[in-house]
């Protein structure tokens, strides 16, 4: 495998702390050194010309088609899509078709994430059987093939006794358990938050309410049993302040939102654009400022971006009927970047903070590290057009927006798995 050297770069690794200029090399697939003074004969030199080089992205809550529903997005395509916004390992929901409820589906994902040379896979297994919200999953037995938590995905459990048996049980095998925070039977058949604009444009309600219940509910429950538990999604202030609430009593809890949750509003609905139809759906500004607020007092402890690929087909329907999700991959980054947070919290929160959640050797530049590596531009801008964006899926709630923080390079075990437009992708060894 090639040796690489980058050069004139601004370093930044959220888990040490460091951001300053410097180089890096990189032998044999691994971090070997930081700031060396030699240059081996033959290695390759990147220039980084001032731009960041950090750990790769770890995104902790993607949904992929594949199995099931390869033609809204393939494990192929859905990695592609990755490398081109800097994420070097991504964690796979398991409601697909069949769902990922035993071993062997753990090991498909993970074997399949490999083949693709792009991107590190990482499955969660189902909670209960084809994600069906009745009997449980093997937990033990897909902990034991690799899963690395589980969830029914955007599932929520409306009874609260098999949730409390749920927790108990993956308790006692000490795995994390990601949920849906959504009252269900307030939020069955609604597509948009309850306020004036919802009822003006006609469309069936969701009381930003049904998200602070079941936070509510399973907090008391994870405080109960003893549960390792995790919010995804959190996008309202009132489920925040529960969530903070429950920290300073030292419940097993964790938080995570998407970029749509701080950056957007039910106003980006505009003309019932069914590309802004999510799940949760988007909310009003005073939550997208709580949601701020979260991300910067560390109440949110990560930031994921809930890739939810649809055919187009799916989305060019009645808004209350078309598919729910927006893609997320190659966006990740520049709309976190637009968060206004300190640009090392802004990565930390993509990096290492989801990797220690998950237990992942990943989003980090320690020395013998997989040199998983994103290196980017934070100033340079670029706009988002569905049609043009990496991957089969383009139900982007971002098309037409202007990011700032544009992806240049992206490795994948000292692999170049993604080079931009424009830039020469086989730079010249050191002579």
């Amino acid at each position: 495998m090639t040796n690489i050297i980058f050069d004139n770069v601004r370093l930044i690794d959220p888990a040490s702390g460091r951001d300053s200029k410097g180089r890096l090399s990189v032998v044999d697939g691994r971090i070997a050194a930081i700031d060396p003074t030699d240059t081996p004969k033959n290695a390759r030199v990147i220039d980084g010309q001032g731009a960041v080089l950090c750990p790769g992205l770890v995104d902790m809550r993607v949904s992929l088609g594949e199995p099931g529903a390869e033609y809204r997005e393939s494990i192929e395509s859905g990695a592609q899509a990755a490398v081109a916004g800097g994420i070097t390992t991504i964690a796979i929901q398991p409601d697909t078709d069949p769902a990922i409820d035993n071993p062997a589906l753990v090991h498909y994902i993970r074997s399949r994430g490999e083949e693709s040379g792009l991107v590190s896979m990482h499955p969660y297994g189902a909670l209960t059987k084809n994600c069906a919200g009745k009997d449980m999953a093997e937990i033990g037995l897909l902990k034991q093939a690799g899963a690395v938590g589980f969830t029914d995905g955007a599932r929520a459990f409306a009874d609260a006794k098999q949730m409390r048996n749920l927790l108990a049980y993956s308790g006692f095998l000490d795995t994390l358990v990601i949920l849906h925070p959504e009252e269900p039977s307030l939020a069955r058949g609604g597509c948009a938050t309850a306020s004036p604009q919802a009822v003006q444009m006609g469309l069936p309600q969701i009381p930003a309410c049904a998200e602070a219940m079941m936070v509510a509910r399973d907090l008391r429950l994870a405080e109960m049993t003893g549960a390792r538990i995790h919010f995804s999604n959190i996008s309202t202030g009132e489920a925040l302040r529960l969530i903070a609430d429950a920290k300073s009593r030292n419940i097993r809890v964790t938080c995570d939102t998407a970029p749509p949750y701080f950056s957007m509003t039910e106003a980006d609905i505009g003309d019932f654009r069914t590309y802004a139809k999510l799940s949760p759906p988007l909310r009003q500004e005073a939550d997208r400022q709580a949601v701020l607020t979260g991300l910067a007092d560390g109440t949110i402890d990560a930031i994921a971006s809930d890739h939810n690929p649809a055919d187009a087909d799916d989305k060019r329907l009645p808004f209350a009927q078309a598919r729910a999700g927006g893609t997320g991959l190659a966006t990740l980054l520049g709309v976190t970047l637009q968060a206004g947070l300190p640009l090392l919290e802004a990565l930390r929160l993509l990096t290492i903070a989801p990797a220690r959640l998950l237990g992942l050797e990943a989003g980090t530049l320690n020395i013998g590290a997989p040199a998983d590596l994103c290196l980017f531009n934070p100033d340079e801008t670029w706009t988002v057009a569905a049609g043009q964006m990496p991957g089969r899926a383009q139900n982007t709630p971002f098309d037409g927006r202007t990011l700032k923080g544009r992806v240049l390079r992206t490795f994948h075990h000292g692999k170049e798995v993604f080079t931009a437009h424009g830039l020469p992708n086989n730079p010249q060894p050191a002579q």
